[in-house]
């Protein structure tokens, strides 16, 4: 069968292997990384908790992120074309695939909001790290805590945090002028293009990004009282995999940090070449996200260690833990400004790589179904995101909670749906085998249809029940 492709003429896409791979790895290695993925080792019993975190990311990246890539170059479109094209092969019509793969775009789109403001908070901090702005701070709680508040305001209700945005003037509280400094930013790599802007940069901010990270680590390890912190780190309690929760939040973590919603995958999968290896590249992808994760733990456990002794307990993850905890930990250590410095840099990379990813499947949209201009369909979702990503900054957390807990984990599903039970197996294993070293193993379709589907379901019904479990 033909790839009916329904897109843009002369595509854009990746031009290298590892190209693909960093800019996957760049859309994976996210906040969570940083501001859950330690707090969850240090809470749940370091190598308690990393057992079941790494079954999980090999089950996944062995299933959904092989899927996903597979399933956009097999239509070299989004969430929307891509299944149109699966609804296609199997009744002959695209309109009900068409419709469905809208909700991973509005996934999409509405996580891409949620994460601009907060990438205007990482520049502010990064900026105040460099100035000193920080560290000017010391270790006063009091200060640390009431810089975050005002960055970042909070209110009950989305009808709160508009009723007190429009008070101010949208821009009175808040951080909005940090907002558009991170996303004029982040379009400005967009609107270059995949190869010419998304693929260099990641390029450039990946290696630095793991590279700067590494050197944290290093230095960290040689602080008093670090080796505490490895000792979390590398503690296992076999009474604790008995835990439900270890397991539950364990699998949380590794499906959200692989990314696999419906959307990202797909599209930087629609941009890759025909014959580069889907299965050694999700591979790739999958184990660097995890040395990130990694080296973040690395580097903030036992920096909360050495500063913090036996208060590490008391740290809960989230915003909290990077913007206040982690300010004071820095700050209390020797050679704390240029800690900071490097830090809140290592963060800002992780984060502009997450958003790129995130507004392109949106972006793609309008240039596939509506045929828009590059520039003017980055210039459309970029005010989208704008205007609503500054309306909504008291009600942040909510609004991220709404995406991650229901709208990713459908996304995932259905796009599971739609390779492994839509698509014939023929043509799902035809396209995972193109340009593999060597044809997938007869694990492969079982593991998708019958183990990862369910699994998708499981984080939406187990993030409704604990409040999100990613």
């Amino acid at each position: 069968m033909s790839k009916d492709t329904n897109t843009v003429e002369k595509r854009d896409g990746f031009q290298s292997k590892w190209g693909f791979i960093l800019a996957c790895i760049g859309s994976a290695v996210g906040m969570g990384n940083i501001w859950r993925f330690p707090i969850m080792v240090q809470q749940y019993g370091g190598m308690t908790f990393l057992l079941p975190y790494f079954l999980f990311v090999i089950l996944i990246g062995s299933s959904g992120v092989i899927e996903e890539f597979a399933l956009g170059r097999r239509a070299k479109a989004g969430p929307v074309g891509a299944f149109g094209m699966c609804t296609k092969e199997r009744t002959g019509s695209d309109k009900a695939g068409k419709a469905i793969g809208a909700i991973p775009i509005i996934g999409a789109l509405m996580l891409a909001i949620g994460y601009t403001v907060v990438l205007g908070w990482i520049f502010k901090y990064a900026f105040l790290s460099i100035t000193g702005g920080l560290y000017s701070l010391g270790t006063d709680m009091g200060a640390i805590g009431g810089t975050f508040g005002v960055t970042a305001p909070e209110t009950e209700t989305l009808g709160e945090a508009l009723k007190a945005m429009a008070s101010a003037g949208f821009f009175g509280i808040g951080n909005g002028v940090w907002q558009i400094i991170a996303l004029v930013v982040s379009l400005a790599i967009m609107v270059m293009g995949i190869a010419g802007g998304i693929e260099k940069a990641n390029k450039i901010m990946m290696p630095v990004l793991f590279g700067l990270f590494l050197v944290l680590a290093v230095y960290i390890a040689t602080l008093p009282g670090a080796q505490e912190g490895y000792k979390y780190i590398l503690t296992i309690n076999p009474a604790g995999l008995a835990d439900p929760k270890v397991w539950v939040f364990a699998f949380g973590q590794a499906f959200f940090s692989l990314s696999v919603a419906g959307n990202g995958s797909v599209i930087y999968g629609s941009y890759l070449p025909e014959g580069e290896d889907i299965p050694g590249s999700a591979r790739n992808v999958a184990v660097f996200d995890t040395i990130a994760a990694l080296l973040a733990a690395l580097v903030i456990v036992p920096s909360m260690a050495a500063v913090l002794g036996a208060g590490i307990s008391e740290v809960h993850g989230g915003p909290g833990l990077m913007f206040v905890y982690l300010v004071n930990v820095f700050n209390a250590m020797p050679g704390g400004r240029i800690i900071g410095v490097v830090f809140f840099i290592c963060v800002l990379f992780a984060g502009v790589s997450s958003i790129v990813n995130l507004y392109e499947a949106p972006i793609a949209f309008l240039q596939e179904q509506f045929k828009f201009k590059r520039a003017a369909a980055v210039g459309t979702i970029g005010v989208i995101g704008l205007i609503v990503s500054i309306s909504i900054q008291p009600w942040t957390s909510q609004w991220m909670d709404v995406v991650s807990i229901y709208i990713c984990p459908l996304g995932a599903a259905l796009a599971g749906v739609m390779f492994f039970w839509v698509l014939s197996k023929k043509s799902a294993l035809e396209e995972v085998n193109n340009g593999a070293k060597k044809p997938i193993g007869s694990w492969f379709y079982p593991l998708g249809k019958y183990v990862y589907i369910p699994l998708s379901l499981a984080a939406l019904v187990l993030g409704i029940i604990y409040g999100g479990i990613g």
